[in-house]
């Protein structure tokens, strides 16, 4: 990471003056790694372990920047990464050479995130509007992208739920129709609360061939959710999963709060389920630890797996 790099933290004004960019423009492996945390963690059969890059600060005007994290992401022994569109998006108008530099990382690019401030969703469907993901998935495409991952508001209503299936459908057609699948990424603990049984009637009725879904088990867990019964359940439709954990309320890093990791580990095995295990250390004051948190993070689910 560059000097001073922590000291420039993602902010919802530089989202918002990315939507501004959005209207004035058309967007258009064999690495050593080894490190000093342990080797490189895809040794697990079918399961690859990888980072969230928001634990770390990024400036999204400068690739260096993210190509610094990425280095940092190596070096603690992830296989992959995932990132918001924030951090790409200036390199989609000539992505040739930024792709080269992210596969020189000899990391796999698991998925390009959507996320956004509450009211920049799509008012009927809850999810990112296609006016937006239709300009940005030709650009994760471009930079060599696995999935696109959609956040979104929970539903109000059962119209809304409807509505957001057919949304979430309509979108991963589209992105089907580029070659780049489409994961649905649980945002908020309210998702698992809800009296229209929100997560279950997504995972219940969307198109398997079209959406697939990044649980994020953390928001699960603070819902109120069984981890292991819904990975159970709903595994097939899984592509990867957010870990994190907490105590007393607040996130600490993986392995040191109440998460049932081990567990968690125990039911991936079991099932023989084949996917992303993705750590996300983000922390709601907007801090970012980088390195500090993500490197005991890797070694509690080398260990966990391991077991």
């Amino acid at each position: 990471m560059t000097a001073g790099m922590d000291k420039v933290p993602v902010t919802r004004r530089q989202i918002l003056h990315v939507f501004s960019a959005l209207a004035a423009s058309t967007l258009l492996q064999s690495v050593d790694t080894s490190t000093a945390f342990g080797k490189e963690a895809g040794s697990h059969p079918g399961i690859r372990f990888g980072a969230q890059t928001n634990a770390w600060a990024i400036d999204p005007r400068r690739f260096d920047s993210f190509l610094a994290v990425l280095d940092q992401v190596r070096q603690i022994g992830y296989s992959g990464f995932e990132t918001g569109f924030v951090n790409v998006m200036d390199q989609f108008g000539s992505p040739k050479e930024a792709r080269q530099q992210i596969e020189k990382t000899g990391l796999t690019f698991f998925g390009m995130h959507i996320f956004l401030p509450p009211e920049r969703y799509d008012a009927s469907t809850r999810i990112p509007p296609p006016t937006l993901y239709k300009r940005l998935a030709p650009g994760a495409v471009s930079l060599g992208a696995r999935h696109l991952i959609f956040s979104s508001l929970p539903v109000q209503s059962a119209g809304e739920l409807k509505n957001k299936i057919a949304g979430l459908n309509a979108a991963g057609r589209y992105c089907k129709s580029l070659g780049l699948p489409l994961a649905y990424h649980n945002e908020k603990a309210q998702e698992f609360r809800s009296k229209w049984k929100e997560m279950e009637a997504l995972y219940d009725q969307t198109d398997p061939e079209f959406v697939s879904f990044l649980l994020d088990c953390g928001h699960a867990y603070e819902g109120g959710a069984d981890i292991p019964a819904f990975l159970r359940k709903y595994h097939q439709r899984i592509v990867g999963l957010h870990l994190r954990d907490y105590r007393n309320g607040s996130q600490v890093p993986l392995g040191q709060g109440t998460f049932p990791l081990a567990e968690v580990a125990a039911t991936l095995k079991h099932l023989r389920w084949k996917g992303w295990v993705l750590n996300e250390e983000e922390r709601l004051s907007g801090a970012k630890y980088g390195m500090k948190v993500m490197g005991p993070a890797f070694q509690a689910i080398q260990g966990a797996f391991s077991a």
